[in-house]
């Protein structure tokens, strides 16, 4: 027998490393062989443990393909997802990690490390903020990283994320503050019936997904007087209690991650401009600068 060739066969076939970025809404998935190429990309439905159950986690791992076709090859897994700051939420995901992928060693962080190795050298400074379904804000010295505010979650905090908007949305189409125009459009894109609003909030999985959804007609509609104020409104926000927090935020850059920071680019751009902030890296998605930074160090 080939000795080099059984060799090469069995790391193709047992070695894969899986680099994930989980949100709230989606979690996007790639695989790595021993050599940093990419073997697949694949994408579930968020994994937040704060918001999921264990059924619930499992039921999406299995249900997908390339996961359940793979798992047993799996050697590495590095997971960065929403949820997942406290070590109460970082074991309940390991062990259900353990379970389906029998032979990888996992390990979980929350996805603000996602944030921060997408759009920050290692090395170098900077606050990095998460805007999509959910937000959150962090201080990155090089090396270590920094949070003065402690999230609780989607309902009391989340300043300008999705979700934010969305309920922001909900509650002036109900108490009659939206515009008119605005509220017809919005009443014929969603339906805004209460007991289906109330089915989801408070009896379905993800209520904070939810809401983001309506967060889209805020992008689709940002040139109308109404959603400029909202949008203005919500990114200021943000800056006041989470970015403003930090004694050298206006000294170094300020980097984003995340659905609504992508989409809504240019109207927080100038709310960062406004307050003397300087304006970093803007990423939709984080996972292609987490795949370099594991390249480096397979």
């Amino acid at each position: 027998m080939n000795f080099a060739y059984s060799q090469d066969a069995f790391f193709k076939t047992y070695f894969m490393i899986l680099i994930v970025d989980s949100g709230a809404t989606k979690a996007d998935w790639i695989a790595l062989d021993e050599k940093g190429e990419q073997l697949f990309l694949t994408q579930t439905l968020g994994l937040s443990p704060e918001v999921l159950t264990r059924v619930v986690i499992e039921d999406r791992l299995a249900n997908n393909f390339e996961l359940s076709k793979n798992k047993e090859k799996v050697t590495r897994l590095h997971f960065y997802g929403a949820g997942c700051g406290t070590d109460r939420m970082k074991k309940f995901l390991k062990d259900i990690f353990s379970d389906f992928f029998p032979n990888a060693k996992a390990h979980v962080k929350e996805d603000t490390y996602a944030a921060i190795f997408s759009t920050i050298k290692i090395g170098q400074q900077g606050i990095v903020c998460i805007l999509g379904t959910g937000s959150n804000c962090s201080y990155y010295d090089g090396h270590q990283l920094f949070q003065k505010v402690t999230s609780l979650g989607y309902i009391p905090m989340d300043d300008g994320s999705g979700n934010f908007f969305g309920r922001k949305l909900i509650r002036d189409y109900y108490f009659h503050k939206m515009p008119q125009d605005l509220a017809m459009k919005f009443a014929k894109n969603y339906d805004l019936d209460a007991d289906v609003i109330k089915e989801n909030l408070y009896k379905q999985p993800n209520p904070n997904t939810y809401l983001a959804t309506f967060a889209r007609f805020l992008v689709e509609n940002k040139e109308h007087p109404y959603s400029k104020g909202v949008i203005d409104k919500g990114f200021q926000q943000f800056v006041n209690n989470y970015i403003m927090q930090f004694e050298l935020a206006t000294k170094v850059p300020v980097n984003f991650v995340g659905s609504i920071a992508h989409y809504l680019k240019d109207e927080l751009v100038t709310v960062l401009k406004r307050n003397d902030l300087i304006v970093g890296v803007i990423r939709q998605r984080p996972i292609e600068g987490l795949v370099e930074f594991h390249k480096d160090n397979i």
